[in-house]
This record gives C-alpha cells, sequence and structure tokens, in this order.
C-alpha cells in the first residue's frame, strides 16, 4: 500500500466503519482530482470483494460490459455480461453471498453518477440491491465514490427517493491544507521553503493530483508557466473538464464562476441574477448552494444584524479557478508569462488577494495562533459605506468575533519580507478600528491582529498591533 498523506480524520473513520460489525453505506464525494479514488483503493485494496469504476460519458452497454467484467474478475470467469442494471445488481448479489464467510466484504464502485446514464434504469436497480438485500447483511461495507457532486448529493446524500436516509455515512474530501501539502511535497522530494509551498498554494490550491504535476528541479515560476502557459498546459485545459465532470449542465455553474471572479470582494444573489440577467432565482440558488458544497464559493454574512440571509455575499474562493479566471481566461501567448511577470506589481497584487483567500481557508489554524482554538467564534466580513458624519467607507475582510467579548481585526498583507507599517497604511488603520468601533458594543475588546507571512516590522506605528499571526503558523496540523 502506497503511504497515504494527510487525511489522517478520513482513515480513522473508515477503519472505524469497516470495523462496526453492521451493514455499512459510505459515500465519498469531493471535487476532481481531489484524491477520493486514491485514498479508498490504498486503504481497503486487498480487502475487496469487488471494486469497478463508470466510465465518464460512456453509453449504458459500455458500463454494464464494464460492470460485467469486474464480475468475472472477482468471481466466475464464465459470468455473462449482463443486459440491464437489474441483471447486474443481482449478479453482484449472488457474487457477494457466494464470498460470506462472517467477514466483511468491501463493495467499491467509483464514479458511481457515470452509471446513471438516461434512461437505463439505474437508480431503480441500486435501490433494490441495498433496499432490498444489502442493508440487511452485516459483512457488507459499500463505498461509492463520485466527482459528479450534484449527482451525489441529489440521488444519494439528499435523496428523498427509494435511497431516502439509506446512506450510513457521507464523506466530503476537501482540499489539502498548507500542512498537507507541505508533507505531500516533502515526500516528493521538494525541499522547497514554506514561502515557495505558500506561493504554490495560492494557485493551486491544495488539490493533491494538480500538486502532483509540480516539478522539484523547477522554482515556482517555471512550474506555473509549464502548467498554465506552454503551448500544451496541463491545467490551462483542466478549467472546463473539472466543471464539467462535477456538474451536469455545467454552463450554468461556469456562467456564475466568471460573474464572481470579476468582482473581489463578492456579491448578494440579487446582483448575480441581474448582472446573469435571470429573471428566476430558484436554479441560481441550486447553483450556489452546489458551488458552496465544493469549496469553489463561500455565501457569508456581514456583521450587520440588519442585513437578512437571503442578501448573504458570495465570493470566489478556489485558488485554481481564481488564477485561472484572471491570469489564463484572457489568454497569453507567452510561455514565460509568469516568470516575466516575477516581482512586479500584477504578480504582486495577485499574491495579495490570494494570501487573503489562503487565510480564509485556515480560521482554524489562525485561532491556534491566537490561542483561541477552544473559544466559540463567528467569523465574519464587514463594511461600511461613506457616511457624512463619520467620514470614508471601510472593509474588514476577516473578523473573529470571540465569545470573552473580544473582536480580532485581521489584517492580512503578503510580503517577501517582514510587513511595514508606513505613515498612510496607520492612517487606514486608524479610520478602519474607528468606523468599526463605533459600530459595537462598548464592552467588546477590539483587537488589531496582522497576519502576514514574516511579521511585522517593530517600527513607530507597530503598537497598535496587539497579537501577529505568520505564515508558519498557517502551516499547523
Amino acid at each position: 500500500m502506497e503511504q497515504i498523506i494527510g487525511r489522517k480524520k478520513e482513515i480513522e473513520l473508515l477503519t472505524e466503519y469497516y470495523h462496526s460489525g453492521k451493514a455499512e453505506f459510505v459515500a465519498v464525494y469531493g471535487r476532481r482530482r481531489i484524491g477520493k479514488t486514491y485514498l479508498v483503493r490504498n486503504l481497503f485494496r486487498d480487502k475487496f470483494a469487488f471494486d469497478m469504476s463508470g466510465s465518464i460519458e460512456a453509453p449504458a452497454e459500455a458500463q454494464l460490459s464494464n460492470f460485467g467484467f469486474a464480475l468475472r474478475e472477482y468471481g466466475d470467469s464464465k459470468q455473462p455480461i449482463p443486459t440491464n442494471w437489474t441483471e447486474a445488481f443481482e449478479a453482484l448479489k449472488q457474487l457477494l453471498k457466494a464470498k460470506m464467510k462472517g467477514e466483511r466484504l468491501v463493495v467499491f464502485i467509483d464514479e458511481l453518477p457515470c452509471l446513471d446514464t438516461p434512461k437505463s434504469g439505474f437508480q431503480q436497480a441500486f435501490e433494490h440491491f441495498w433496499n432490498g438485500w444489502a442493508a440487511y447483511q452485516s459483512e457488507i461495507m459499500l463505498i461509492v465514490c463520485g466527482s459528479a457532486t450534484s449527482w451525489m448529493i441529489a440521488n444519494l446524500i439528499d435523496s428523498h427517493g427509494g435511497l431516502h436516509n439509506r446512506i450510513t455515512h457521507e464523506m466530503y474530501l476537501a482540499p489539502f491544507t498548507l500542512r498537507e501539502t507541505e508533507l505531500m511535497l516533502q515526500a516528493y522530494g521538494f525541499s522547497w521553503t514554506r514561502i515557495s509551498i505558500l506561493q504554490i498554494y495560492s494557485i493551486l490550491g491544495g488539490v493533491p493530483y494538480y500538486l502532483s504535476l509540480l516539478d522539484k528541479k523547477q522554482g515556482v515560476e517555471g512550474n506555473v508557466d509549464r502548467l498554465f502557459f506552454s503551448s500544451h498546459a496541463e491545467l490551462k485545459r483542466e478549467y472546463g473538464r473539472l466543471y464539467s465532470s462535477l456538474f451536469r449542465n455545467s454552463e450554468a455553474y461556469m456562467r456564475v464562476i466568471e460573474v464572481l471572479a470579476s468582482c473581489r470582494q463578492g456579491m448578494t444573489r440579487k446582483e448575480i441574477m441581474e448582472k446573469l440577467k435571470l429573471k428566476s432565482g430558484g436554479t441560481l440558488t441550486k447553483v450556489l448552494s452546489e458551488l458552496i458544497n465544493c469549496d469553489f464559493v463561500r455565501g457569508y454574512n456581514t456583521r450587520d444584524k440588519k442585513i437578512k440571509q437571503k442578501d448573504q455575499i458570495f465570493q470566489l474562493t478556489d485558488l485554481y479557478t481564481l488564477f485561472y479566471m484572471t491570469f489564463c481566461h484572457p489568454g497569453t501567448t507567452d510561455t514565460g508569462y509568469w516568470t516575466h511577470l516575477m516581482g512586479k506589481p500584477r504578480q504582486n497584487t495577485w499574491y495579495g488577494l490570494a494570501f487573503e483567500r489562503v487565510c480564509m481557508l485556515h480560521i482554524p489554524q489562525i485561532k491556534q495562533a491566537l490561542g483561541v482554538s477552544g473559544v466559540v467564534t463567528n467569523t465574519y466580513s464587514w463594511q461600511v459605506k461613506d457616511d457624512p458624519v463619520y467620514g470614508a467607507g471601510a472593509q474588514i475582510d476577516m473578523l473573529i468575533e470571540r465569545a470573552d467579548n473580544t473582536v480580532n481585526i485581521c489584517e492580512m498583507k503578503f510580503s517577501q519580507n517582514e510587513f511595514v507599517i508606513d505613515k498612510d497604511y496607520d492612517a487606514v488603520l486608524r479610520h478602519k478600528l474607528s468606523r468599526f468601533g463605533a459600530s459595537v458594543s462598548h464592552r467588546k475588546a477590539i483587537h488589531l491582529t496582522m497576519v502576514t507571512t514574516y511579521g511585522v516590522v517593530h517600527n513607530a506605528y507597530w503598537n497598535r498591533v496587539q497579537s501577529e499571526v505568520v505564515a508558519d503558523d498557517l502551516f499547523s496540523e
């Protein structure tokens, strides 16, 4: 078995389910390339009683053939290829019956949504297999995976049909954290500094497959040029494949992504509808919900209690998509584009924006660095408009409001060296603190927290800062 990097919690849970002594139906889902298949196959490789994988966009006949060949591999080599799904699952039932000896039998069906081709009768046969037999067999552990998140949620996890409440466990596989990314690169022989890992993470996110494409003989810029800007750049072509694999009718999702990519602060549902010229929001609600479920978008409320739930703000947070939409979507013929931008304002601006998103993905690590891991908190963004009395508007991207009547105002700044608070930025901070202070109870303590790569220079303007978090802190477990 290959070493599984990260995924400690998932391994513990799957192992627990394996030893539960009862029938288990586990649905593992998550975006394309996130490592679902890798995790299950490496954890249970020698324990499969049956496993097969659906083929993307293959017709029903081909899917049935693949299922039939898997039946032959795990049982009778003369097993006829099933002509429909009822026959297929009946044959699987008979195969498993013959293997029952009081020990756990793991059944793994990868890319399950691919098997549900139009008018194939797959869902009814699958439901009958589980509901009519497998659910009552304590030896059976059925694991299904799928990248088509919309199908997995609608037909399994939130099913209102025959599989309603039949899943015993669901498991969403999220992208790697910075620490898991570091462990993976170390296992692959990289000797990169943490600032380099942070930079590549801000472009690829924590998607294991994307990280596996990195070449340790090249630096960050060389790898980015090869993967995004060369003549056959693999990750430039990945964009369309990613969304089509996750969502049926992916065009609707990609339109929302493109709109959100154009607005750094995010947009309300109403603003998205206006931008897309939609008359009804039913479809948009579903699209936004599924994009949030896949970690592409976050939906958040501001601290303003007057803001209604329906007016929450939606913000594109997937780092790969953000990078693609910013630099690849317009198109460039410069195969050394990222190298040529090194140290220039456009690249520095990107790293600054991406660092904010990385921090949003590592709030538990920030809380740990602040020593408040055990304190109940809410995390908000906050903004206020121009006011004739209080002056210019202000915006704070991350507020951590704590149950101990303290609010951490987090200012996130990427820098290649220690960050310098100068006179102008000090004026910005004073204004933010003043405007925010006017909006909260006087009983709450307000702490200015600087989240930076290497810390803050302790100059004449530093003493306003009450706590610091540095990049190393984001790499904690």
